[in-house]
């Protein structure tokens, strides 16, 4: 049964007073998805047309609903008015090189086309072809004018952010660009394309058509980076902003110690929040022992109502998996190599990078401890390094400066004016960027020959499509420098060599983190590149708990825990803990 449009007052705006575009953001695993998709349930069930649309590469919108997605846009079952699509990088990308390349065959030499597919076939390409489609609902009123709503269910942070910053970079490009090409091919491509990054880029700053609501569990780091977006955005012109607090635990049993510090440890983190994101107007939702899988789950999520379970304890089929000190003596056998945490947005990778860095410091080993995520929260977490272990991250302003600095040094010393012009204008495309940070990773991994490197990644989607990418960015540097770091040319050899790179797949004992891990060890084993192992995070399996909706989150965590030995990887397991502590 709908509910009435009075009780669907989502974030205090009557359902009519939204404006059509809504962007939902925050740190990964939040509920983003979740959020974002009750909503679009709820302003379709009021009479809205409504199009709820991810731009993650590693969406869960499918698992969500329940239902097989692709860019077109499907009908949600049971939800009259709704229709969900997944923006697909690759396709997209696919899609936008025959466009660029299909008006030159038969017309070019072979040689030439096979140059344009490959130079279209590196992660820039990817990139610009889903902003495209990005741009397109949100810049060209003729393609979203069938909905009232367009709901954008976003990658965690920091790739947002880039995403949504992608109309002024690539109009400023374009603007200032006169050699007509660019690291995507011929600039004519994205001249096409001018008047709908400028579009975007205004319906991003117009608050009667853009809201992002920024999403954020009750706790320090979310809220810390929940504060970090709400200011960059402001910076990008996006002013039009709420705050949705998720999981905030509502007490049963004031007995229960666990349920007693996790909410202690939700109103500590609130009242502590910055204060810029303090006087955004704010929702609190409570935390649900049941999995929000499922239209008839997602219309009762912004209900007061919590279904409390009964108190029984379903039996393991197998037993609880290795403690994490376990793994910490696998890796102190070891001499050196790389050690990379993979996994969902927010499934706690940061804070195991920095428990193996400061275990294996606290071991006598040399470490460098880095991150390759935008939203870079290692220094945050660690706090002050010890002795013995540097610290880093990927700073893609840096690194890019460095770039440009060194190929025109090398390769742009020897052309002549017009041609060395050309190569500094090239230069300044959004592009260049991401091979400067990709070439970063690759001597970051280099000195994993004489130290440990312990490396905290992005996301899925982005880490999968950094890795995919290391044969284009191999050739894209090969084009744009005289001679072939040596870090880049040993890069995939070294990722793929088991002895070397260590791969953990970090999950919570919860269906959708376990499956994309899943999916992930599929796709880097499709790559040539073995998992050293799993790690289950924040499990209240091993924890004696009485408060019902603990009960109820702990008994759903076995299926999923059997799920992740079944693997048949070493596996190792860390319980709930009131303040994760590093070894």
């Amino acid at each position: 049964m709908m509910a009435s449009e009075q009780e669907m007052i989502i974030f205090h705006y009557v359902l009519h007073d939204l404006p059509k575009n809504l962007f939902f953001t925050g740190k990964g695993g939040v509920g983003k998805t979740t959020t974002a998709t009750a909503t679009a349930i709820a302003l379709a069930d009021s009479g809205k047309q409504v199009l709820l649309v991810s731009t993650d590469p590693a969406s869960n919108l499918d698992e969500v609903l329940g239902l097989a997605l692709s860019a077109e846009p499907t009908q949600v079952p049971g939800v009259p008015g709704l229709f969900a699509s997944n923006v697909d990088p690759v396709k997209a990308a696919a899609v936008y090189r025959e466009q660029v390349v299909g008006p030159y065959r038969g017309i070019l030499p072979d040689a030439a086309i096979r140059s344009m597919e490959e130079q279209l076939s590196g992660a820039c390409t990817v990139e610009i072809a889903a902003f495209n489609e990005f741009a397109t609902l949100m810049g060209n009123p003729a393609a979203g004018e069938r909905f009232n709503h367009i709901i954008f269910d976003t990658a965690p942070t920091g790739h947002t952010l880039r995403l949504l910053s992608l109309p002024a970079a690539w109009g400023d490009f374009i603007d200032t660009n006169t050699g007509g090409t660019s690291c995507l091919g011929p600039l004519a491509g994205l001249k096409a394309h001018q008047l709908l990054y400028a579009n975007t880029r205004r319906s991003l700053g117009d608050a009667a058509e853009t809201l992002v609501v920024v999403v954020s569990r009750p706790d320090a780091a979310p809220l810390a980076e929940a504060a970090r977006a709400s200011a960059e955005l402001r910076e990008l012109g996006v002013a039009n902003q709420y705050l949705v607090i998720n999981g905030v635990l509502q007490l049963t049993d004031p007995w229960d110690t666990v349920a007693v510090a996790l909410r202690e440890r939700n109103m500590k983190a609130m009242a502590s929040m910055p204060n810029s994101l303090a006087l955004l107007p704010r929702t609190e939702l409570p935390m649900r022992g049941t999995e929000l899988v499922g239209v008839p789950s997602l219309r009762a999520f912004f209900s007061p109502d919590n279904d409390l379970p009964s108190t029984g304890q379903p039996a393991l089929s197998v037993s609880l998996p290795a403690p994490l000190d376990n793994l910490f003596d696998m890796l102190e056998a070891l001499p050196a190599g790389v050690i990379m945490t993979m996994g969902k947005g927010g499934v706690g990778k940061t804070t195991l990078a920095v428990n193996i860095a400061s275990a294996l410091v606290a071991r006598g080993k040399k470490v460098h401890l880095t991150t390759t995520d935008p939203a870079a929260h290692v220094a945050l977490t660690l706090g002050k390094a010890p002795e013995g272990m540097q610290v880093s991250r990927v700073d893609p302003e840096a690194e890019t400066e460095a770039y440009r600095t060194e190929v025109l040094a090398t390769v742009g010393a020897t052309l002549d004016d017009e041609a060395r012009a050309l190569m500094e204008e090239e230069l300044r495309s959004p592009c260049t960027e991401e091979i400067a940070v990709f070439r970063a990773f690759a001597k970051i991994v280099a000195q994993g020959t004489d130290r440990f490197v312990v490396i905290d990644t992005a996301p899925t989607g982005h880490t999968l499509l950094l890795l995919d990418a290391s044969e284009s960015y191999h050739r894209e540097v090969s084009r744009s420098m005289s001679n072939i770091p040596e870090a880049v040319r040993q890069l995939l050899p070294r990722l793929k060599d088991p002895g070397f790179t260590k791969i953990f797949l970090v999950t919570l004992p919860e269906a959708t983190p376990v499956h994309e891990a899943q999916a992930l060890q599929t796709d880097l084993r499709r790559a040539g590149m073995e998992p050293a192992g799993w790690i289950i995070n924040q499990s209240f399996a091993p924890l004696a708990v009485t408060d019902p909706l603990l009960v109820q989150r702990r008994g759903r965590e076995f299926r999923y825990i059997d799920e992740v030995v079944r693997q048949g990887l070493p596996t190792f397991l860390i319980p709930w803990q009131t303040r994760p502590t590093k070894s």
